[in-house]
């Protein structure tokens, strides 16, 4: 029997110094380095969930709201926000700060899906995970609704059985 867990138990953070290295000729953090980065911490996040190993399934909307800058720190937050059969939704937000200046500040937020393996490397059941405040019951309902959209982009599922989205496809 698996046991059930909670959106604290697989949280993650993980912080990151930006070099010259990680930097385009702008002085900002390279997307592919911050994406590189994310797929860390969000692997991390769902492999405290199920205890197996992962593999990326999707990443969803990355935004580059706000630049990180040569020198600043890179933070990293993750954890799950839903778990379904074999795959996990894990919600992840990134901040900037320049320590000299004392400033913080949001520069993206994206979810990933990661699917759970087996030694085999087929898929695995996870555990549940059950969302105890009000904020994580809001995200953990609104979880199925991302993953419908992500399996109709992906051709996994066809509009018409996509429950509360079915009308942003299907004109009655």
């Amino acid at each position: 029997m698996i046991k059930e867990k909670h959106p604290k138990d697989s949280y993650v953070m993980m912080s990151e110094l930006v070099l010259p290295n990680d930097t385009n000729t702008l002085g900002n953090l390279m997307g592919g380095r911050l994406m590189h980065w994310m797929d860390i911490a969000a692997a991390i996040a769902a492999q405290k969930h199920c205890n197996c190993p992962v593999v990326t399934a999707s990443v969803d909307n990355v935004s580059f709201n706000n630049p990180i800058k040569l020198g600043n720190l890179l933070t990293i937050e993750a954890k799950l926000t839903r778990a379904f059969n074999t795959s996990m939704e894990v919600y992840l937000r990134v901040w900037g700060e320049d320590l000299a200046a004392q400033y913080k500040y949001l520069s993206n937020e994206a979810y990933f899906t990661f699917v759970a393996l087996d030694p085999n490397s087929r898929p695995r059941k996870v555990p549940d995970l059950v969302p105890e405040t009000e904020g994580e019951r809001k995200i953990f309902d609104s979880a199925l609704s991302r993953r419908q959209l992500r399996l109709i982009l992906g051709g996994r599922m066809k509009a018409e059985d996509a429950g509360e989205l079915r009308a942003l496809f299907i004109k009655n």
